[in-house]
């Protein structure tokens, strides 16, 4: 109630902002005491921080929360960084819906609008880099999931505003451009697309016919006549339209020129229905940008943790062998044995 925020009532207010990456780092350093863990504390807090922009508190207890509920599933011991990546991706796109049944036609359909998705999002310089991309239908009423590795930042300039537009009507786009039709499933695509067009219009002033004007939607304020005038809001309107349009010929241009990759990336996910960044990186090369912190931060842990896994295999292959050669010789010994008892019977 704003009643409450008078003067002389609660003058001391706190503002509590999500965690930055340090933040996250320490928060999770609280929430991972209690599990038992595959590997050091402070190395799974620092990937889960990189991998993790945006959460709050809770978020991350529940991540750690449901890492542990996934172990214990598998019937494994402790807790690893798999058991981590699949609670984030719980959390984030909700649970998966293996079951769920969708006609070939349908699941290539979905390939091919979350392949739209990715290509935008690795070849648009200003897009948040591509971490996973699956086809497998989840809780959240979602047939695909792309997961990105978003930057935090403060400010958006109007040609990060644009690229993120045209990552969002990737999909559409994608759709329209193989199949000759269009679907419901770019719905929250372009109901995000429409909310940073008009953004852009009539809040951020980045617009030359409107001009450097700004009219917030106060939702919270009962407003019985707006702060223009029938022609400005027909303007904003037709300026919010001309964005959009001009951002779904800048991705239908794009998508088009990297149509092989496309294709290669759909084919790839309807075999695997999954892939990695690992995954996209082989199939479509390094991005052609240069890498942010963040960005830059998630490859290099990701690396670490790929070098200590091929080294734990390693050793486990080398202990199997082993064990299995000691096998063999314990086998040979006993089989000596009795030949020799059988020869002294005789």
């Amino acid at each position: 109630d704003p009643a409450l925020l008078r003067p002389g009532r609660f003058d001391r207010q706190i503002q509590i902002d999500k965690p930055d990456i340090k933040g996250r780092f320490e928060i999770y350093l609280v929430h991972l005491k209690p599990l038992k863990l595959a590997d050091d504390v402070s190395e799974v807090a620092k990937r889960m921080a990189s991998l993790t922009p945006g959460f709050a508190g809770a978020d991350i207890a529940n991540v750690c929360n449901e890492a542990a509920l996934i172990a214990a599933r598998n019937g494994s011991a402790v807790v690893d960084i798999t058991h981590f990546e699949a609670a984030t991706e719980r959390v984030i796109g909700g649970l998966e819906k293996k079951n769920k049944i969708l006609t070939k036609d349908e699941r290539t359909c979905v390939a091919y609008h979350e392949a739209g998705h990715a290509i935008c999002g690795w070849f648009l310089e200003h897009a948040d880099p591509l971490l996973k991309v699956s086809i497998v239908p989840r809780g959240s009423g979602a047939l695909g999931y792309n997961q990105f590795l978003p930057r935090e930042a403060a400010l958006y300039s109007k040609e990060q505003l644009l690229d993120m537009m045209c990552m969002a009507l990737g999909g559409r786009v994608a759709e329209e451009l193989v199949f000759q039709r269009i679907t419901t499933g770019a719905s929250d695509d372009l109901n995000r697309v429409t909310k940073i067009a008009y953004q852009q219009v009539s809040i951020y002033g980045m617009n030359e016919k409107v001009g450097t004007l700004s009219f917030p939607d106060n939702n919270n304020e009962q407003q019985f006549q707006k702060p223009y005038s029938e022609a400005t809001a027909q303007l904003i309107d037709e300026e919010a339209r001309k964005i959009v349009a001009d951002a779904y010929k800048r991705t239908m241009t794009l998508i088009t020129e990297k149509r092989a990759e496309l294709n290669l990336l759909a084919e790839r996910l309807l075999e695997q229905e999954m892939l990695t960044h690992d995954d996209v990186l082989s199939l479509l090369g390094p991005r052609p940008f240069e890498m942010t912190d963040t960005y830059r931060e998630y490859v290099d842990t990701k690396a670490q943790w790929s070098t200590k896994e091929e080294r734990k295999d390693a050793s486990d292959k080398a202990a199997a062998a082993a064990a299995a050669f000691k096998g063999e010789k314990e086998g040979e010994k006993k089989e000596e044995g009795e030949k020799e008892a059988e020869g002294e019977k005789k």
